[in-house]
Protein backbone atom coordinates (compact mmCIF):
# COMPACT_ATOMS: atom_id res chain seq x y z
CA UNK A 1 0.00 0.00 0.00
CA UNK A 2 0.99 3.61 -0.45
CA UNK A 3 0.19 5.68 2.64
CA UNK A 4 0.01 9.44 3.16
CA UNK A 5 0.31 10.60 6.77
CA UNK A 6 -0.85 14.14 7.55
CA UNK A 7 1.51 15.14 10.34
CA UNK A 8 1.03 17.43 13.35
CA UNK A 9 2.30 21.01 13.64
CA UNK A 10 4.30 20.74 16.88
CA UNK A 11 7.87 19.42 16.63
CA UNK A 12 7.49 17.15 19.66
CA UNK A 13 4.27 15.64 18.30
CA UNK A 14 5.99 15.13 14.95
CA UNK A 15 8.73 13.13 16.67
CA UNK A 16 6.15 11.02 18.52
CA UNK A 17 4.39 10.26 15.24
CA UNK A 18 7.34 8.09 14.22
CA UNK A 19 5.84 5.30 16.34
CA UNK A 20 2.83 5.33 13.99
CA UNK A 21 5.09 5.26 10.92
CA UNK A 22 7.10 2.38 12.36
CA UNK A 23 3.90 0.45 13.07
CA UNK A 24 2.65 1.08 9.50
CA UNK A 25 5.98 -0.28 8.20
CA UNK A 26 5.81 -3.24 10.55
CA UNK A 27 2.37 -4.21 9.20
CA UNK A 28 3.25 -3.53 5.54
CA UNK A 29 7.04 -3.84 5.07
CA UNK A 30 6.91 -3.31 1.30
CA UNK A 31 4.60 -0.29 1.48
CA UNK A 32 5.60 3.32 0.86
CA UNK A 33 5.01 6.09 3.39
CA UNK A 34 4.92 9.82 2.59
CA UNK A 35 4.35 12.50 5.23
CA UNK A 36 2.62 15.83 4.61
CA UNK A 37 3.63 18.34 7.29
CA UNK A 38 4.36 22.05 7.89
CA UNK A 39 7.75 23.14 6.51
CA UNK A 40 9.26 23.59 9.97
CA UNK A 41 8.66 19.90 10.81
CA UNK A 42 10.25 18.46 7.66
CA UNK A 43 13.75 18.31 9.21
CA UNK A 44 12.37 15.76 11.67
CA UNK A 45 10.59 13.65 9.06
CA UNK A 46 13.58 13.60 6.72
CA UNK A 47 15.57 11.85 9.48
CA UNK A 48 12.95 9.21 10.25
CA UNK A 49 13.59 5.63 9.16
CA UNK A 50 10.77 4.39 6.95
CA UNK A 51 9.74 7.74 5.46
CA UNK A 52 9.97 7.76 1.66
CA UNK A 53 9.12 11.45 1.12
CA UNK A 54 8.51 14.44 3.39
CA UNK A 55 6.14 16.87 1.65
CA UNK A 56 5.67 20.51 2.69
CA UNK A 57 2.12 21.60 3.52
CA UNK A 58 1.91 25.01 1.82
CA UNK A 59 -0.60 26.57 4.23
CA UNK A 60 0.06 28.48 7.42
CA UNK A 61 -1.55 27.75 10.76
CA UNK A 62 -5.15 28.95 10.61
CA UNK A 63 -5.23 29.30 6.81
CA UNK A 64 -8.39 27.79 5.38
CA UNK A 65 -8.01 28.60 1.65
CA UNK A 66 -10.50 26.02 0.47
CA UNK A 67 -9.80 26.48 -3.23
CA UNK A 68 -6.04 26.35 -2.79
CA UNK A 69 -6.31 23.19 -0.68
CA UNK A 70 -8.40 21.53 -3.36
CA UNK A 71 -5.91 22.52 -6.08
CA UNK A 72 -2.95 21.31 -4.00
CA UNK A 73 -4.66 17.98 -3.27
CA UNK A 74 -4.98 17.33 -6.99
CA UNK A 75 -1.20 17.63 -7.44
CA UNK A 76 -0.53 14.69 -5.10
CA UNK A 77 0.24 11.22 -6.41
CA UNK A 78 -2.24 8.40 -5.90
CA UNK A 79 -2.40 6.90 -2.40
CA UNK A 80 -4.24 3.87 -1.07
CA UNK A 81 -4.91 5.41 2.31
CA UNK A 82 -4.35 8.49 4.42
CA UNK A 83 -3.87 8.75 8.18
CA UNK A 84 -4.70 12.20 9.55
CA UNK A 85 -3.08 12.99 12.91
CA UNK A 86 -4.34 16.53 13.69
CA UNK A 87 -7.91 16.67 14.97
CA UNK A 88 -8.91 19.75 12.95
CA UNK A 89 -11.53 19.75 10.20
CA UNK A 90 -9.26 21.42 7.66
CA UNK A 91 -6.49 18.84 8.15
CA UNK A 92 -8.81 16.20 6.64
CA UNK A 93 -9.66 18.25 3.55
CA UNK A 94 -6.60 17.44 1.42
CA UNK A 95 -6.93 13.61 1.63
CA UNK A 96 -10.64 13.99 0.81
CA UNK A 97 -10.02 16.30 -2.16
CA UNK A 98 -7.22 13.96 -3.31
CA UNK A 99 -9.74 11.11 -3.53
CA UNK A 100 -7.73 8.80 -1.27
CA UNK A 101 -9.95 5.73 -0.81
CA UNK A 102 -9.40 5.10 2.92
CA UNK A 103 -9.04 8.11 5.22
CA UNK A 104 -8.31 7.32 8.88
CA UNK A 105 -8.36 9.61 11.92
CA UNK A 106 -10.05 10.42 15.20
CA UNK A 107 -13.47 12.01 15.22
CA UNK A 108 -12.19 15.51 16.04
CA UNK A 109 -14.08 18.51 14.64
CA UNK A 110 -17.12 16.81 13.09
CA UNK A 111 -15.19 15.18 10.26
CA UNK A 112 -17.91 12.78 9.17
CA UNK A 113 -17.54 12.13 5.44
CA UNK A 114 -14.10 13.71 5.20
CA UNK A 115 -12.81 10.66 7.08
CA UNK A 116 -14.38 7.30 6.25
CA UNK A 117 -12.38 5.25 8.77
CA UNK A 118 -13.42 7.37 11.73
CA UNK A 119 -12.15 6.35 15.16
CA UNK A 120 -13.49 7.29 18.60
CA UNK A 121 -10.66 7.92 21.03
CA UNK A 122 -10.69 5.97 24.30
CA UNK A 123 -8.44 8.17 26.43
CA UNK A 124 -8.26 5.67 29.28
CA UNK A 125 -7.14 2.82 27.04
CA UNK A 126 -4.67 5.10 25.22
CA UNK A 127 -3.30 7.52 27.85
CA UNK A 128 -0.17 8.57 25.92
CA UNK A 129 -0.16 10.58 22.72
CA UNK A 130 2.26 8.10 21.15
CA UNK A 131 -0.25 5.28 21.82
CA UNK A 132 -3.04 7.26 20.18
CA UNK A 133 -0.97 7.79 17.08
CA UNK A 134 0.20 4.18 16.83
CA UNK A 135 -3.34 2.82 17.21
CA UNK A 136 -4.33 4.51 13.94
CA UNK A 137 -2.01 2.17 12.03
CA UNK A 138 -4.01 -0.85 13.15
CA UNK A 139 -7.48 -2.04 12.06
CA UNK A 140 -10.37 -0.32 13.80
CA UNK A 141 -11.38 -2.09 17.01
CA UNK A 142 -8.12 -4.00 17.40
CA UNK A 143 -6.41 -3.45 20.78
CA UNK A 144 -3.13 -1.59 20.55
CA UNK A 145 -0.23 -3.96 20.04
CA UNK A 146 2.39 -3.40 22.70
CA UNK A 147 5.15 -2.49 23.05
CA UNK A 148 4.77 0.53 20.81
CA UNK A 149 7.93 1.23 18.76
CA UNK A 150 9.93 4.11 20.25
CA UNK A 151 10.56 7.11 17.96
CA UNK A 152 14.01 7.23 16.46
CA UNK A 153 15.90 9.71 14.27
CA UNK A 154 18.91 8.97 12.08
CA UNK A 155 22.26 10.66 12.75
CA UNK A 156 24.39 11.78 9.82
CA UNK A 157 27.97 11.96 11.10
CA UNK A 158 29.17 14.06 8.16
CA UNK A 159 26.38 16.61 8.68
CA UNK A 160 27.08 16.64 12.41
CA UNK A 161 30.77 17.42 11.85
CA UNK A 162 29.87 20.14 9.34
CA UNK A 163 27.49 21.79 11.82
CA UNK A 164 30.13 21.82 14.56
CA UNK A 165 32.64 23.37 12.15
CA UNK A 166 30.17 25.98 10.88
CA UNK A 167 29.42 27.15 14.42
CA UNK A 168 33.04 27.04 15.56
CA UNK A 169 32.35 24.35 18.16
CA UNK A 170 34.90 21.81 19.28
CA UNK A 171 34.49 18.11 19.98
CA UNK A 172 37.56 17.97 22.22
CA UNK A 173 35.54 18.35 25.44
CA UNK A 174 32.21 16.78 26.43
CA UNK A 175 29.23 19.03 25.76
CA UNK A 176 25.93 19.45 27.56
CA UNK A 177 23.07 20.83 25.44
CA UNK A 178 20.52 22.92 27.35
CA UNK A 179 17.08 23.78 25.98
CA UNK A 180 15.72 26.51 28.29
CA UNK A 181 12.73 27.42 26.11
CA UNK A 182 9.24 25.98 25.77
CA UNK A 183 6.96 27.67 23.31
CA UNK A 184 3.82 26.63 25.20
CA UNK A 185 4.43 29.06 28.04
CA UNK A 186 6.40 29.96 31.21
CA UNK A 187 4.76 27.23 33.32
CA UNK A 188 6.90 24.73 31.35
CA UNK A 189 10.21 26.64 31.71
CA UNK A 190 12.71 25.87 34.45
CA UNK A 191 13.99 29.23 35.79
CA UNK A 192 17.07 30.73 34.06
CA UNK A 193 18.93 30.98 37.38
CA UNK A 194 18.67 27.20 37.82
CA UNK A 195 19.93 26.53 34.29
CA UNK A 196 22.78 28.98 34.92
CA UNK A 197 23.77 27.36 38.22
CA UNK A 198 23.86 23.95 36.55
CA UNK A 199 25.92 25.38 33.67
CA UNK A 200 28.50 26.79 36.07
CA UNK A 201 28.79 23.39 37.81
CA UNK A 202 29.34 21.54 34.54
CA UNK A 203 31.78 24.17 33.26
CA UNK A 204 33.81 23.71 36.45
CA UNK A 205 34.04 20.03 35.52
CA UNK A 206 35.50 20.97 32.14
CA UNK A 207 32.32 20.64 30.08
CA UNK A 208 31.06 22.85 27.28
CA UNK A 209 27.46 24.05 27.66
CA UNK A 210 25.44 24.89 24.54
CA UNK A 211 22.15 26.78 24.78
CA UNK A 212 19.80 25.66 22.00
CA UNK A 213 16.47 26.95 20.76
CA UNK A 214 14.73 28.92 18.07
CA UNK A 215 14.65 32.71 17.82
CA UNK A 216 11.52 32.56 20.01
CA UNK A 217 13.65 31.06 22.78
CA UNK A 218 16.36 33.73 22.58
CA UNK A 219 15.00 35.70 25.54
CA UNK A 220 15.23 32.61 27.76
CA UNK A 221 18.74 31.68 26.58
CA UNK A 222 19.99 35.26 26.97
CA UNK A 223 18.82 35.24 30.57
CA UNK A 224 20.68 31.99 31.24
CA UNK A 225 23.84 33.21 29.51
CA UNK A 226 23.81 36.50 31.45
CA UNK A 227 23.62 34.65 34.78
CA UNK A 228 26.13 31.94 33.82
CA UNK A 229 28.91 34.28 32.75
CA UNK A 230 31.41 32.54 30.47
CA UNK A 231 30.00 29.08 31.15
CA UNK A 232 27.66 28.92 28.13
CA UNK A 233 27.63 29.37 24.37
CA UNK A 234 24.27 30.84 23.33
CA UNK A 235 23.18 29.36 20.00
CA UNK A 236 19.45 30.17 20.10
CA UNK A 237 18.24 31.52 16.78
CA UNK A 238 21.59 30.74 15.13
CA UNK A 239 20.74 27.24 13.94
CA UNK A 240 18.19 25.57 11.74
CA UNK A 241 16.26 22.65 13.20
CA UNK A 242 18.52 20.33 11.18
CA UNK A 243 21.58 21.89 12.86
CA UNK A 244 19.97 21.76 16.31
CA UNK A 245 19.40 18.03 15.75
CA UNK A 246 23.09 17.67 14.82
CA UNK A 247 24.12 19.45 18.03
CA UNK A 248 21.85 17.31 20.20
CA UNK A 249 23.31 14.22 18.53
CA UNK A 250 26.79 15.52 19.47
CA UNK A 251 25.96 16.21 23.12
CA UNK A 252 27.03 13.88 25.90
CA UNK A 253 24.15 15.12 28.08
CA UNK A 254 20.95 17.06 27.43
CA UNK A 255 18.92 19.16 29.89
CA UNK A 256 15.58 20.28 28.59
CA UNK A 257 12.13 21.44 29.48
CA UNK A 258 9.15 19.49 28.16
CA UNK A 259 9.51 20.74 24.58
CA UNK A 260 10.04 19.63 21.02
CA UNK A 261 13.80 19.40 21.54
CA UNK A 262 13.20 17.06 24.50
CA UNK A 263 11.53 14.58 22.15
CA UNK A 264 14.28 15.07 19.55
CA UNK A 265 16.94 14.27 22.18
CA UNK A 266 15.04 11.15 23.25
CA UNK A 267 14.64 10.01 19.63
CA UNK A 268 18.42 10.42 19.24
CA UNK A 269 18.81 8.30 22.40
CA UNK A 270 20.90 10.93 24.17
CA UNK A 271 21.24 10.81 28.00
CA UNK A 272 18.65 13.42 28.95
CA UNK A 273 17.24 15.10 32.04
CA UNK A 274 13.68 16.07 31.07
CA UNK A 275 12.15 18.69 33.37
CA UNK A 276 8.38 18.68 33.84
CA UNK A 277 6.38 21.42 35.53
CA UNK A 278 2.81 22.14 34.43
CA UNK A 279 2.69 19.26 31.93
CA UNK A 280 2.55 15.53 32.49
CA UNK A 281 5.11 12.83 31.72
CA UNK A 282 2.18 10.42 31.69
CA UNK A 283 0.93 11.98 28.42
CA UNK A 284 4.08 12.93 26.50
CA UNK A 285 7.13 11.34 28.18
CA UNK A 286 10.55 11.27 26.52
CA UNK A 287 10.66 7.80 24.98
CA UNK A 288 14.16 6.55 25.63
CA UNK A 289 15.69 4.35 28.33
CA UNK A 290 18.44 6.97 28.58
CA UNK A 291 16.04 9.79 29.53
CA UNK A 292 15.24 10.67 33.12
CA UNK A 293 12.08 12.59 34.00
CA UNK A 294 12.74 15.19 36.70
CA UNK A 295 9.64 16.48 38.49
CA UNK A 296 8.59 17.43 42.01
CA UNK A 297 5.13 15.85 41.50
CA UNK A 298 3.42 18.56 43.53
CA UNK A 299 -0.28 18.24 44.31
CA UNK A 300 -1.03 21.21 42.04
CA UNK A 301 0.70 19.71 39.01
CA UNK A 302 0.18 18.88 36.26
CA UNK A 303 -2.22 21.76 35.67
CA UNK A 304 -1.54 21.98 31.90
CA UNK A 305 -1.65 25.79 32.09
CA UNK A 306 0.62 28.14 30.15
CA UNK A 307 1.02 30.37 33.22
CA UNK A 308 0.83 29.13 36.82
CA UNK A 309 -2.77 29.75 38.01
CA UNK A 310 -1.50 30.04 41.60
CA UNK A 311 1.12 32.64 40.72
CA UNK A 312 4.17 30.83 42.15
CA UNK A 313 5.24 28.10 39.66
CA UNK A 314 6.62 26.12 42.60
CA UNK A 315 6.75 22.99 40.47
CA UNK A 316 9.79 24.54 38.73
CA UNK A 317 11.00 27.24 41.12
CA UNK A 318 11.58 24.69 43.89
CA UNK A 319 13.23 22.14 41.62
CA UNK A 320 16.87 22.66 42.57
CA UNK A 321 19.84 22.30 40.19
CA UNK A 322 21.34 19.55 42.37
CA UNK A 323 18.32 17.36 41.66
CA UNK A 324 18.81 17.74 37.92
CA UNK A 325 22.57 17.19 38.27
CA UNK A 326 21.86 13.92 40.10
CA UNK A 327 19.70 12.79 37.16
CA UNK A 328 22.50 13.69 34.72
CA UNK A 329 25.09 11.83 36.73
Amino acid sequence: MRTLVVGPSWIGDAVLSHSLLARVKELDPQGAIDVLAPPWALAVYRRMPGVDAALALPFGHGDLKLGARRAFARTLPAYDRAIVLPNSWKSALIPWHAGIPRRTGYRGEMRYGLLNDLRVLDERALPRLVDRYAALAQPRGEPLRRPVPEPRLRVDDAARAATLAKLGLSADRPAAAFSPGAEYGPAKRWPPRHFAALARTLAARGWQVWLLGSAKDAEATRAVAALAGQSCIDLAGRTSLDEAIDLLASAARVVTNDSGLMHVAAALDRPTAAIFGSSSPEFTPPLSARARVVSLHLDCSPCFKRVCPLGHTNCLEKLEPDTVLEALD
